[in-house]
């Protein structure tokens, strides 16, 4: 059996990767030997094209795949490791917000909100407060009460970032989270991730959109064909890059 390598931590990294591999077939690999840091607090934008390696690598970090070779720590758990009956509580640091909301068709905004802190049974008094609270910190107080359906495009993305963020993660996960809004609605989504980073939280954001890379000055990450190209701490502007 081969001997698994560990590797040194910094310090102030919540997600370390280090030659990390995966494979889905015999076929050219979806990550191939990346190494990746990301310090406490950051914003970090990941782009690239289609099939570059950017949702493989959200889905290693929530620990939905397992790597086929490579270390992987997040928030000081080695995902390598990580017994499954520990994910439940590994994924309590992390929120993830999607691009196609999947929120709860038949429940209201309080409930979708809600529904985060029923699976880690909350206790329901604490519910109350908090829902109401992040509600109010997506600007929708006055919406808890109304159906999904009822909701537009930029609202619905509001209450699944507050579904995300009520139980307060360590780390934001957001994977194309503008894509299905007009520009209005995505720049409103992009200040709050702004925001919510400026509190703190560790802000991963997977995006095709140049125009935030270009305005928001942040750690651009962009993959190609499994690997990461280039990795710059204030932002991409040349557009033949990509």
């Amino acid at each position: 059996m081969k001997r698994r390598k560990y590797y040194d931590v910094p310090e102030d990294n919540v997600i370390t990767l280090r030659n990390v591999y995966k494979s889905y077939t015999k076929g050219t690999p979806a990550l191939d030997g990346i190494s990746l840091d990301i310090r406490e607090g950051e914003f970090v934008f990941i782009t690239g094209d289609s099939g570059s390696g950017k949702s493989t690598l959200i889905k290693l970090l929530l620990r939905e795949l397992e790597a086929t070779s490579g270390y992987i720590n997040v928030l000081g758990y080695d995902l390598g490791t990580l017994k499954h009956r520990k994910i439940p509580k590994f994924r309590r640091n992390l929120g993830i917000v999607f691009q196609d909301f999947r929120l709860l068709e038949n429940r209201n905004v309080f409930d979708n909100v809600a529904f985060a802190q029923l699976v880690l049974q909350v206790p329901k008094y604490q519910i109350k407060r908090n829902v109401p609270d992040i509600l109010k910190t997506v600007g929708l107080a006055d919406k808890y009460r109304s159906k999904a359906e009822e909701l537009s495009g930029g609202e619905q993305q509001r209450v699944a970032l507050a579904r995300a963020l009520v139980n307060k993660p360590l780390i934001l996960l957001a994977d194309e989270p503008t894509g299905n809004l007009d520009a209005n609605n995505a720049w409103e989504i992009m200040d709050l991730l702004e925001q919510i980073n400026e509190q703190g939280t560790t802000v991963l954001v997977v995006t095709h959109n140049l125009e935030f890379i270009e305005k928001m000055h942040k750690r651009v990450i962009r993959m190609n064909q499994g690997v990461i190209v280039e990795d710059e701490e204030g932002g991409i502007y040349d557009d033949e890059r990509y």
